[in-house]
């Protein structure tokens, strides 16, 4: 490969990765135009706001905008307040172990109020006790075991572990060479 090439696929990442990033500021920006403009009583009134945002890069190499909380910046600029919360929520693939670990901040609820459900493309997670009320799909790009599933809650903090399925073993077989 050229020496030119290599130079324009780093920067093509990398202005990538800016667009991401002024994204994302300018979501910010809204927001707390928004923010300045709501009085004090009416924030007080309302209940606090929660608002942030992940960004992982994926195996793709591509930079991923992930959102969570209880409001979010709308085209117009304002803040739309929901019922319901998005919890921050990380998922590392241990390949090591062969697990998926998916973590997700939810306090106030117990784990009763928890509801989890895996299926083949996402991992839904629900919460709801009184006023605390969370939900989120995870998508999943891996192929789980979802019946080696353990959740523990403690502290606001759920964490999930669930095996990866192995993945099947390529057969082979010898052609006889005539």
């Amino acid at each position: 490969m050229s020496r030119d090439w290599d130079i324009g696929f780093g920067r093509k990442i990398l202005e990538n990765i800016d667009r991401e990033f002024a994204e994302a500021e300018e979501m910010l920006n809204r927001m707390f135009r928004t923010i300045r403009e709501t009085s004090a009583s009416d924030m007080v009134s309302q209940g606090p706001y929660y608002y942030g945002y992940q960004i992982t890069v994926g195996p793709d190499g591509k930079p991923h905008v992930r959102e969570f909380g209880n409001v979010k910046p709308s085209s117009r600029g304002l803040v739309e307040q929901s019922g319901v919360r998005e919890p921050l929520v990380d998922t590392v693939v241990d390949e090591k172990e062969n697990t998926l670990t998916i973590t997700a901040e939810m306090p106030g609820v117990t784990k009763q109020d928890i509801k989890v459900n895996v299926a083949e493309e996402y991992l839904s997670i629900h919460a709801e006790k009184g006023e605390k009320k969370y939900h989120t799909d995870i998508p999943i790009n891996v192929t789980l075991d979802d019946t080696s599933a353990k959740a523990i809650y403690a502290n606001g903090i759920l964490e999930l572990k669930i095996k990866l399925k192995a993945r099947p073993k390529p057969k082979a077989r010898e052609v006889k060479v005539e």
